[in-house]
């Protein structure tokens, strides 16, 4: 199926409405298992017979219905639908004081399909319900039509709230909301790229599916010093699949939110591409490539590298890319460690935005807690010409393929926060990827011949003189390096590693760079696509 530039959802639609995504497939969101309609308002609940239920669930064929969205919540367009907030009063434990907090989002608008909220205590799910007394409106007309409804048949969607950054201040913790994307933070982050329960088939010949949380249980916690539990329902076309979240917020010096996550999935029928623990962000512009920008700021990115740990403990660093032809990366491994989206560069002269603050937004690190087995880490970029636009999706596909009445168990870690380099770790980073035209300045040089510069700091490498230089190991496919050059930057104490590479013009390439010295390598693996303009 040939894909369009201009048939992405951008970053509103996608985090804030499933209609949008479906321009992206064929399966429409809208349509649901009839799992919801059978539940009672309060039955026993714990994770074992939950997932049994989605597991036979699974063994029926996918049983699409209509539901039709009350009268009084049509109409409401995006204006409307923003101003709706939640009322704090109203929230599930407001009024408790057990350090979290649960407020709903707004049916209407793009959200047409009910999700249903379960409180847990004591082994117990009670359904939890909403009407227009929960929400200020912000507008007198919409407000007295909502109000007709009554009681609502479901959310959109579900906060929740915590003192992340003022201990007497409840923040935006989490959110669900869309399909299955989430999103956190941790201490002093703002919102940035987010995570998917699920990814069938994303970016392949065949239209991609996108499945959705439809159930959601909140089990009360004993007090803010204990983490929150979540259990999620995920139904779709060729999947169903129950989730538990644990999640722990930030706490004395921990500034990272962690979700320790398990997903049990059921498959109905075959699948051509499985993604798991996948992540989704936005990459416009960095050092490498803002010469296609005419934009005041530096950078304009959530994120602007790939990091893998591999199982025999290296660890590359794909430095990402926005061209105007399609980025498919398969990285291979074996029970990787670790692997994210991560946002290097956290002072506000990185990108002069004094909005958006980019210098804020969250890596997200995904650490496997089972085992995995051989697979690849693939890594999607997307054209994109504006910051509205997530062209980025990161996921792991396991090499066995998927089949009808398959069963899968997927448990992992993700890690929401600054993820700085680590001060004292042995190995050097890569700080920055910069690229432009190769030869020498002050002269006309070849049009084919690009020059790549990266800056590697700290570990080890910061003990040795420009007198005792390390080894350049480097490698390029699809082009011919003409020139490598290595040198220590008295300014800041950096190595920098330049390079020249011939192209065809026509065939991307593929670098591969990293510092040995001290009889073993001292820096991260840096990777690189460079693709031609299409």
């Amino acid at each position: 199926m040939k894909r369009h530039i201009n048939s992405l959802p951008n970053r509103r639609d996608v985090l804030f409405g499933i209609g949008a995504v479906a321009l992206l497939s064929t399966t429409a969101l809208s349509t649901k298992a009839f799992a919801q309609a059978e539940l009672p308002d309060q039955f026993a609940f714990d994770f074992d017979s939950f997932s049994a239920r989605m597991k036979d669930l699974a063994a029926s064929p996918f049983q699409p219905v209509t539901f039709q969205l009350p009268e009084g919540l049509q109409g409401l367009d995006y204006d409307a639908h923003m101003r709706i907030q939640f009322r704090p009063d109203h929230g599930v434990w407001a009024k408790e004081n057990l350090g979290y907090q649960v407020q709903a989002f707004h049916m209407g608008w793009l959200f047409k399909e009910p999700v249903k909220l379960y409180e847990l205590m004591d082994g117990q799910a009670k359904l939890v319900t909403f009407t227009a007394a929960d929400f200020d409106y912000h507008d007198a007309e919409t407000a007295a039509r909502v109000a007709t409804v009554g009681e609502f048949p479901g959310v959109a969607g579900i906060r929740l709230n915590y003192p992340l950054n003022i201990a007497d201040k409840y923040d935006e913790l989490a959110t669900f909301l869309g399909a299955s994307y989430f999103r956190a933070l941790g201490r002093n982050n703002v919102y940035g790229q987010s995570a998917r329960g699920i990814v069938l088939n994303s970016w392949l010949d065949v239209p991609e599916e996108f499945p959705v949380f439809s159930e959601f249980y909140v089990e009360k916690p004993a007090s803010a010093d204990v983490p929150m539990t979540l259990y999620a329902a995920m139904e779709g076309p060729s999947v169903t699949g129950a989730y538990r979240f644990v999640i722990s917020p930030p706490h004395g010096e921990q500034q990272e939110t962690i979700m320790d996550v398990t997903a049990r999935l059921n498959f109905r029928s075959d699948v051509k591409e499985l993604g798991v623990a996948p992540l989704t962000s936005m990459f416009l512009f960095g050092d490498a490539n803002r010469g296609s920008f005419d934009d005041y700021r530096p950078q304009v990115h959530d994120t602007n590298g790939l990091l893998i740990e591999r199982e025999n403990g290296e660890v590359m660093w794909r430095a990402l890319n926005n061209a105007t032809t399609l980025g498919n990366s398969y990285l291979w491994e074996a029970n990787p460690k670790a692997y994210g989206l991560y946002q290097r560069g956290r002072d506000f002269e990185t990108y002069q935005d004094a909005g958006a603050h980019y210098e804020r937004r969250p890596s997200l690190r995904v650490e496997p807690t089972n085992s995995w087995g051989q697979g690849h880490v693939r890594l999607i970029e997307i054209p994109a010409r504006f910051e509205a636009d997530d062209n980025i999706g990161a996921f792991w596909v396991p090499e066995a393929p998927v089949k009808a009445g398959d069963e899968r168990e997927f448990s992992y870690r993700l890690v929401w926060g600054d993820l700085n380099p680590d001060k004292n770790s042995s190995l050097a980073y890569v700080a920055e990827t910069r690229a432009g035209q190769g030869g020498v300045s002050g002269v006309e040089n070849a049009a084919n011949l690009r020059k790549f510069v990266v800056d590697f700091v700290g570990g080890e490498l910061s003990g040795l003189s420009a007198e005792t230089p390390p080894d350049v190991v480097a490698t390029v496919a699809g082009g011919v390096a003409q020139h490598t050059a290595l040198s220590r930057i008295d300014a800041n104490g950096a190595w920098r590693l330049v390079f020249d590479v011939e192209t065809d013009g026509t065939t991307p390439l593929e670098l591969r760079a990293y510092l040995v010295g001290l009889g073993r390598q001292l820096t991260e693996t840096w990777l690189y696509q460079w693709r031609p303009t299409a």
